[in-house]
């Protein structure tokens, strides 16, 4: 009986071992997953917003030192609510979603 608690309880461990392992990049890519379908039509692919939409929305280039020093919360506020002519994307996409995409273009700023 003892043993067969220790092999459930080795089992569980080691499980959520490789669940803590795997989900990072999951969730990485989900962010740029998102990111490709909702945003880099305007944005572009590296965040610099060279693209036909984004030139002619001028859209801010999201490496720019103006983006990067923005709040988690500010970006957070536009992704969700919207700002001049960028969509809102509440209910959209969720919290979750939102809050992997600024993680997102944090990378993208390390990226320039």
């Amino acid at each position: 009986m003892t043993h067969g608690i220790i092999r459930m309880g080795l089992t569980v461990l080691v499980l959520a071992t490789l669940v803590l392992l795997f989900s990072a990049p999951v969730q990485a890519q989900d962010a740029a997953g998102v990111y490709k379908s909702k945003c880099a039509m305007c944005h572009g692919p590296d965040g610099g917003g060279d693209t036909p939409t984004g030139k002619a929305m001028k859209v801010r280039d999201l490496r720019s030192e103006d983006v990067q020093k923005q709040s988690d919360a500010e970006l957070t506020g536009i992704i969700t609510n919207g700002k001049n002519k960028m969509p809102a994307y509440k209910g959209k996409i969720d919290d979750a979603q939102i809050k992997q995409l600024v993680g997102f273009i944090r990378d993208l700023g390390k990226k320039k």
